[in-house]
């Protein structure tokens, strides 16, 4: 496993297992038992996903000692807030049956961001937290958190794939040396992504797949990632994507996929955001 150092010197694993809508508790503490036995060593999950506790579980159920597991979480926008963040985070805490995480991260940029962030600079301060970072935050957003915050996000989780590579975010990201996190990196097979003709011609010439190829372009522009599976040889094929390299016209072509280059961050309509607080 490769790592990527953050803005405070922690380490994290640029390849990592998510379980955003892994619903079935069985089923994500199965897969999540199955992510740690090939060698996935971060875990992706949050609040609103429900699945906590089957994390926790399969964490125990691993054998592995809990400094070789990175455990992320996200709290939501129904806790966001000084008070309520610092109990959203004692409930993650208990729910994934550890006494310490290693990311911890504001969910959507929505509610009260600033009170919850002072919160979460007081629990990474006291070492409950290893790493404070946000999550769908546009240009506009993290710069203010950047600029107008005691601690600078150490990650910026996104939806990142080959069709939405959002260049102008990872600009900013950088900038601020904030690390670019991609979630969805396959656009949940999505708009035929897998059936994509430059994709599974880059995919044929390295006898890779197409899934091997969208993680190896991420790994390459140092872009930090957590594909989900259910599926073990899926689990295993997304892991081998460290044995070959691709050349820097794959990367160019894959670049002219991006169909939304002049984005400056995620969907910010109303209605959007009444959808999100509603949940």
């Amino acid at each position: 496993m490769k790592f990527k150092t953050l803005n405070n010197g922690v380490q994290i694993p640029v390849l990592g297992f998510g379980v955003w809508q892994m619903i079935d508790q069985a089923q994500c503490q199965e897969a999540v038992e199955n992510a740690l036995e090939v060698g996935y060593r971060l875990i992706d999950t949050a609040a609103i996903y429900h699945n906590e506790e089957a994390v926790g579980r399969a964490v125990s159920a691993s054998g592995l000692s809990r400094e070789e597991i990175f455990l992320t979480s996200k709290v939501w926008i129904d806790q966001l807030g000084y008070t309520e963040t610092k109990t959203a985070f004692r409930e993650t805490l208990n729910k994934l049956d550890t006494d310490y995480l290693d990311l911890y991260l504001i969910h959507q940029p929505y509610g009260d961001t600033h009170g919850a962030w002072r919160a979460m600079i007081e629990l990474y301060k006291e070492g409950y937290i290893r790493a404070i970072g946000v999550s769908n935050f546009s240009t506009g957003r993290l710069t203010d958190f950047a600029l107008n915050t005691e601690v600078v996000p150490a990650l910026n989780q996104i939806e990142l794939h080959p069709y939405k590579q959002h260049p102008i975010i990872q600009a900013t990201n950088a900038k601020f040396g904030i690390a670019t996190q991609a979630w969805s990196p396959f656009n949940s097979g999505q708009d035929n992504l897998f059936q994509d003709a430059t994709l599974n011609s880059i995919a044929k010439k390295h006898g890779k797949t197409v899934a091997q190829v969208i993680l190896r372009w991420q790994i390459q522009n140092d872009i930090l990632t957590i594909p989900k599976s259910v599926h073990l040889e899926r689990m295993k094929e997304n892991f081998a994507s460290f044995d070959f390299e691709l050349t820097p016209d794959d990367i160019k072509q894959i670049q002219l996929l991006d169909r939304f280059p002049n984005n400056y961050g995620p969907n910010e309509s109303p209605e959007l955001i009444e959808r999100l607080l509603s949940l």
